[in-house]
């Protein structure tokens, strides 16, 4: 019975491919604005320190605690209702939490609100991850998956990437032609980015709820079985999670500190390095999705017992010697070491997401993913960016921002690359 609703699913799949497409665009579109609205302020956080008279400290609270506490708390539930509710209704929420978060950063005088309004802005854009995955993963046939995640990886860069480049653009233009509404450059410039959010994702709205595949046991099952099944697999999850979270702490940290280390180790404004910095993001994130998308597939259909994790390998290692591109002697190297660094990140990002679609059932993904995203936001988000102030307070200071980054990367990569050499061994089969 339950091969035949698979089966079932599968064909519904090949038949209504181009409307699938089109929902999996939705669905990069969403990715991209949700991380647009995330990645604004560390953009133009400089400014926002200025004015509101913020240290190191606090700022690394805002980019990185604000975001990870509501993550921690939520994704695990958040996943299992992945497993068991209406996957799109949930995605249209988190859509209102992170516009939301926007605008209300664009009114926010108080360390307090702007706290809140960071953490609604991180946990819509980051949590929206698990839900996006799960949609995908149903939306295309488990050969295909890794091309159907690049387009969502595609999408998350894209946002990044937007958040620098029209971060910088709409700074600039506010600092010359004055605020919007009466609002500073930096607060007008969420406040474009919020009303824009509300456009942007109006056709979540129409999305349709796809059939699941590769359902296990037929049947729902309790809590406690669930969490038992889980940890069946935990001698592959656990590997595979220290690799992720290692490559995770390094990309965080460098999208949170990237921007401070221009102002104050090379002298450059947002407006001067906005654009290219953006350009540097996309352009690792769209050859890093092509790259673990044939990757995971190709790994896939080699049937070696863990292949599907050889581009997490690779992309890992190549981010070792990149994690040194706040120390760079110039800005040309700054940004090519840069994008090194999130080039073998967004390999290991897509090749992760794509494992978990492949090796675990269907009911599984979404806890498998939630509890990932706990732990993931909590020492990614939540203790890279205020590591990296602790490790150069004690090099000297605030001055010493750009070693304290690099060192951490450096760090935070070895030990991903580690992980997923380990992971590999303990890989289960694909699921039929």
């Amino acid at each position: 019975m339950t091969e035949a609703v698979a089966g079932a699913a599968a064909r519904s799949v090949d038949l209504a491919r181009p409307r699938h497409w089109i929902a999996l665009l939705v669905l990069a579109v969403a990715m991209a604005t949700g991380n647009i609205a995330m990645g604004l302020f560390s953009a133009v956080q400089e400014q926002a320190k200025g004015e509101l008279a913020l240290s190191d400290f606090q700022l690394s609270l805002l980019s990185g605690l604000a975001v990870s506490i509501p993550l921690a708390v939520l994704a695990v539930p958040i996943g299992l209702m992945v497993d068991r509710g209406n996957r799109v209704r949930l995605l249209l929420w988190t859509a209102v939490a992170w516009t939301i978060g926007t605008l209300l950063t664009a009114v926010a005088e108080s360390m307090p609100v702007l706290f809140a309004a960071r953490m609604l802005g991180g946990v819509g854009a980051s949590i929206s991850t698990t839900i996006a995955i799960s949609l995908a993963s149903d939306l295309s046939l488990p050969a295909n998956r890794g091309r159907s995640l690049l387009l969502l990886t595609v999408g998350k860069y894209g946002g990044t990437a937007l958040a620098f480049s029209l971060g910088g653009w709409l700074l600039g233009h506010f600092l010359a032609q004055g605020g919007w509404a009466g609002l500073s450059a930096w607060r007008s410039a969420h406040l474009v980015v919020g009303a824009l959010s509300l456009v942007l994702l109006l056709p979540l709205a129409r999305l349709r709820e796809p059939l699941r595949q590769e359902i296990k046991g037929g049947a729902r099952r309790g809590l406690g079985a669930t969490l038992r099944e889980l940890a069946a697999y935990r001698r592959f999850l656990a590997p595979l999670f220290l690799g992720q979270i290692g490559v995770m702490m390094a990309d965080a940290a460098a999208a949170i500190w990237a921007a401070p280390v221009l102002s104050r180790s090379y002298d450059a404004s947002p407006q001067q390095f906005g654009s290219w910095l953006g350009a540097v993001i996309f352009g690792a994130g769209i050859l890093g999705s092509l790259a673990g998308g044939f990757a995971a597939d190709a790994g896939l259909r080699s049937g070696r017992q863990g292949g599907i994790l050889a581009g997490a390998i690779i992309g890992s290692l190549l981010a070792l010697p990149a994690a040194f591109f706040p120390i760079a002697p110039d800005i040309g190297w700054f940004a090519a070491l840069l994008f090194v660094l999130l080039l073998g990140g967004t390999v290991t990002g897509l090749v992760t997401a794509t494992a978990m679609a492949v090796l675990l059932p269907n009911d599984l993904r979404g806890l498998a993913i939630g509890v990932f995203l706990a732990l993931g936001g909590l020492v990614a988000f939540g203790m890279s960016p205020t590591l990296v102030t602790v490790v150069s307070t004690a090099l000297g200071g605030e001055g010493r921002i750009g070693m304290g980054l690099a060192m951490v990367g450096f760090a935070a990569s070895a030990t991903g690359c580690a992980g997923f050499f380990i992971a590999r061994r303990h890989a289960p089969l694909p699921v039929r």
